[in-house]
């Protein structure tokens, strides 16, 4: 890449091949062949159907639909019916969310400014702005878009706002003269301006130098498709978890068909066991309850604003072990506030200062004279650094910025600019004409020869600067923006120049910050409580980065703080080795943030990027949870994000990461119910198969009870109250499989009492017919897995935790029960689910022992848990 910045303008006009009347149309015409249009342009994506088709690659999704045409090959169309219906239901839902989540290059796309003004042919034209080619001359005024990359050649008092690609919130003075340093990041480019970017102040002339996909932005859309995203830890599990059950269910399958044909069963006997087992294995509503799960957990989420863009992101949010924040904006207020003043040989809090001292009322005064931006309620005009000026005086000392300026009205000024870093405005105040000047305090303080104190004017001596300097460097040091105010008295009459900044009276020195948000530092805390690890990743200097997170906790003892150019200097793999004692991360372009995310998640750690500028966009893509910003957070920040946060406040990703953990313990809880139930199940076919006695179970009989009766309580237990100890625990390790030893070892002890129960039934009901015994069987299993959803809610028995906390729980068991009520007594659906009549006593005998695992399990929590 041409590094434009490093030459003087006259020689890239001369490398572009661009002259002073601009381009012509033939030329205009050449470059948009060798070119193109300035747009972002698009990788070919996935239709929507091909999306659609992929959601039957899952393991488990295969061997439903084979269960699905066993059961039409063999009649049983019920059976077939529901399985697809659910297999369908699910397909729909993951293309939505798959849609929804690959829109983030429109907004990219919409961040161009529709027009630009160009040089063409000699002329000044409006052009639109995807027709701006290299080479062109464009025209920059206040207020406008930049719609392409280029190098500035006309600066007068030229600001432009770049905190949408770098994350700093303060204007950037643009010059003309060229830059010898090699390593500059974007936001030190002072003589080059970017698409995306507008214009604050001034005006100025650049030669667009990149467009398209070659210009900043267009690297970031480039990122958006290389960054991919990360599947949730527990969509990781489910699918590990997948594909170890339909093997074993294979397995076992053929071993009980080759049992069956070796017992000389009929072929098409064996198949209906196969098929039996297969749905007694599978939990085919497993996917759609977690959905519901998490689907409730983002409208509670949604209340307490956090917006879920990406469903399973809220389950991802209880695994979180690194948060990687933006600064400005995110743990800053985004905003330029006055914190500290240095005055009359002291330093003061901005709240100290008397207005009854004639001296410290006219220091305020003159940063109200001394200043272009205006401040009304509805906005706010100027340069941040000036409408913080502004804001003070008005906010902590009542004077109006308008009555202040009519009282001293403005005579004349010399503008402020990038060479002498200076302001300067004469004011007429009480019959005289006093020149305010205002500007880096290293080029003020040469030019000051007196200075003035509440005892008078006195001659401005070394020990006086060698006073002033330390207190500066104490200011830098804490991550202050500081600026110097002097004034002397000049003759009405004469023209002012910058000839005239000399000889002045030194007063003092303002100095203001991007403060931190109140709340941040708690958040900060309670994250660290919670044993997360907060890093700041910011396009600010690192002095001041650090300065705000040492004052919100971020950088503590031992930390380290690195810059953008530190990063390209070392590779990814030492990256990895070190990133865990780097706290801050300054002076970063988006290609370092993704390295960031990347170098946490090569180390095991589930990750979230908190952000709101399009420099944010791929880094919060390529993170496990990326959280923008819905105030001040752009588009493509918010589309590429999982998650959005309607208040802006760094808190609330506390709140959702509490969220986060408790909805994890209750799906978890819910994928216990729901194998515990189907491990009963496998059991009772196996038993049966190895007992040589008749199918204890038909098809449709497991089908009802995992996509009906289960369904509801498995949903409830998802809705379980939140645990209020969550935040007190370690991030879980993602690492750990959903089915380690202690989960699997209480399923089978679970699924074991469960199947006992059923075939003490089955066996009871074989005294009258096969009908019979698999309708007691069928009954009893239902019964005692909806009664098992009591156990599955906590870890402590229900008397712990109330009986009546979960009223969902006991809504679903009578709604479940109630169901399969309609099943057994009524006679159409007695041949449809192929059931038989039960006695009085049977019904005894099947309620009795479905009751048997619950009493069971709940004395057992009851002794020894606790």
């Amino acid at each position: 890449m041409d590094k434009f910045y490093k030459i003087s303008s006259n020689e890239v006009m001369e490398k572009l091949n661009v002259k002073q009347d601009g381009l012509t149309d033939i030329e205009v015409k050449k470059r948009q062949e060798q070119y193109g249009l300035n747009e972002l342009g698009e990788q070919h994506r996935k239709s929507t159907f091909m999306v659609f088709m992929e959601q039957f690659k899952d393991f488990l999704v295969i061997i439903l639909i084979v269960a699905a045409l066993l059961s039409a090959f063999l009649g049983k169309f019920e059976s077939t019916i529901v399985i697809l219906v659910v297999v369908m239901i699910n397909a729909i839902l993951g293309t939505v969310q798959h849609v929804k989540a690959e829109q983030s290059l429109n907004s990219l796309k919409n961040l161009s400014s529709p027009t630009a003004k160009v040089l063409r042919n000699g002329e000044k034209v409006e052009i639109p702005s995807k027709e701006i080619v290299v080479g062109d001359i464009l025209y920059l005024d206040a207020g406008d878009y930049i719609s392409a990359d280029g190098r500035i050649i006309e600066s007068h008092s030229l600001q432009v706002n770049e905190s949408s690609l770098t994350g700093e919130s303060i204007s950037v003075l643009k010059t003309i003269e060229p830059i010898v340093e090699d390593d500059v990041s974007i936001g030190d480019k002072k003589n080059m301006a970017f698409s995306g970017s507008f214009v604050t102040y001034g005006r100025g002339v650049l030669v667009v130098t990149d467009i398209g996909q070659k210009t900043e932005i267009g690297k970031i859309a480039n990122l958006m498709e290389s960054a991919k995203e990360k599947k949730t830890p527990l969509q990781a599990n489910l699918d590990n978890f997948g594909k170890k059950l339909a093997i074993a269910i294979i397995i076992i399958a053929l071993i009980i068909f080759v049992i069956d044909i070796i017992r000389g069963r009929t072929l098409i006997d064996s198949f209906m066991f196969a098929v039996a087992l297969a749905v007694a294995a599978i939990p085919e509503a497993l996917s759609s309850i977690v959905t519901i799960v998490l689907a409730f957990g983002t409208q509670k989420m949604a209340k307490e604003n956090a917006i879920i863009r990406k469903l399973h992101a809220v389950e991802s949010l209880g695994s979180i072990s690194v948060i990687c924040s933006d600064k400005t904006g995110t743990l800053t207020q985004n905003k330029m506030t006055v914190q500290q003043v240095f005055l009359d040989n002291k330093v003061k809090d901005q709240d100290q200062l008397e207005l009854d001292n004639p001296f410290q009322k006219y220091f305020l005064e003159m940063q109200l004279l001394c200043n272009d931006a205006t401040t009304t309620n509805e906005k706010e005009i100027g340069d941040p650094t000036e409408i913080a000026l502004v804001n003070y005086a008005e906010d902590s000392y009542n004077m109006d910025e308008a009555e202040i300026r009519r009282k001293y009205p403005r005579l004349k000024e010399v503008p402020f600019d990038s060479d002498r870093k200076l302001m300067s405005t004469v004011n007429k105040m009480d019959g005289k004409s006093k020149l305010h000047t205002k500007g880096a305090l290293d080029v003020l303080l040469d030019r000051v020869v007196k200075m003035e104190t509440s005892e008078g004017i006195v001659d401005f001596t070394n020990e006086h600067r060698k006073k002033i300097e330390e207190v500066n460097q104490s200011f830098s040091e804490n991550g202050l923006r500081v600026l110097a105010f002097a004034y002397k008295e000049v003759n009405e009459a004469s023209q002012i120049s910058t000839e005239d900044e000399h000889d002045l009276i030194f007063v003092g020195l303002t100095a203001m910050m991007d403060p931190p948000r109140e709340e941040s530092k708690g958040a900060v805390e309670r994250c660290i409580a919670a044993g997360i690890k907060p890093v700041m990743i910011t396009g600010d200097h690192k002095i001041t980065a650090s300065a705000i997170a040492k004052q919100i906790g971020i950088f503590r003892e031992g930390d380290k703080a690195v810059e953008g150019y530190e990063l390209e200097k070392i590779s990814d793999e030492e990256l990895k080795n070190m990133v865990e004692d780097i706290s801050v991360y300054a002076r970063v372009s988006p290609e370092h943030k993704i390295r960031i995310v990347r170098a946490w998640q090569e180390k095991g750690n589930i990750v979230a990027m908190t952000g709101d500028g399009v420099n944010d966009g791929p880094a919060l893509k390529q993170a496990d949870i990326g959280i923008a910003m819905g105030i001040t957070g752009t588009e493509v920040a918010k589309d590429a994000s999982s998650m959005v946060l309607t208040d802006d406040n760094f808190s609330t990703i506390v709140k959702a990461v509490a969220n986060g953990r408790s909805i994890y313990a209750n799906i978890k809880n819910s994928i216990r119910f729901l194998l515990a139930g189907n491990t009963a199940g496998i059991l009772s076919v196996l038993y049966a198969t190895i007992g040589a006695l008749p199918v204890p179970f038909a098809p449709v009989h497991l089908l009802f009870i995992n996509l009906l009766t289960d369904s509801l309580p498995a949903i409830a237990i998802g809705l379980e109250p939140h645990n209020k100890h969550v935040m007190e625990e370690k991030p879980r390790d993602v690492t750990t499989p959903l089915l380690n030893k202690v989960f699997a070892s209480r399923l089978v002890v679970e699924g074991s009492l469960i199947a006992v129960a059923t075939m003490i039934a089955f066996h009871i009901g074989l005294t009258t017919d096969a009908l019979t015994a698999s309708t007691m069987a069928f009954a009893t299993l239902c019964l005692a897995r909806l009664f098992h959803g009591f156990n599955a809610r906590s870890r402590q028995s229900i008397f712990k935790v109330g009986l009546f906390s979960n009223l969902y729980l006991i809504a679903a068991v009578i709604i479940g029960v109630a169901l399969l009520q309609l099943v057994l007594l009524v006679e159409p659906l007695q041949g449809v689910f192929e059931v038989a009549s039960l006695t009085a006593e049977q019904f005894g005998y099947v309620y009795g022992l479905a009751l048997m695992p619950l009493v069971l399990i709940q004395l057992y929590k009851l002794i020894f848990v606790k």
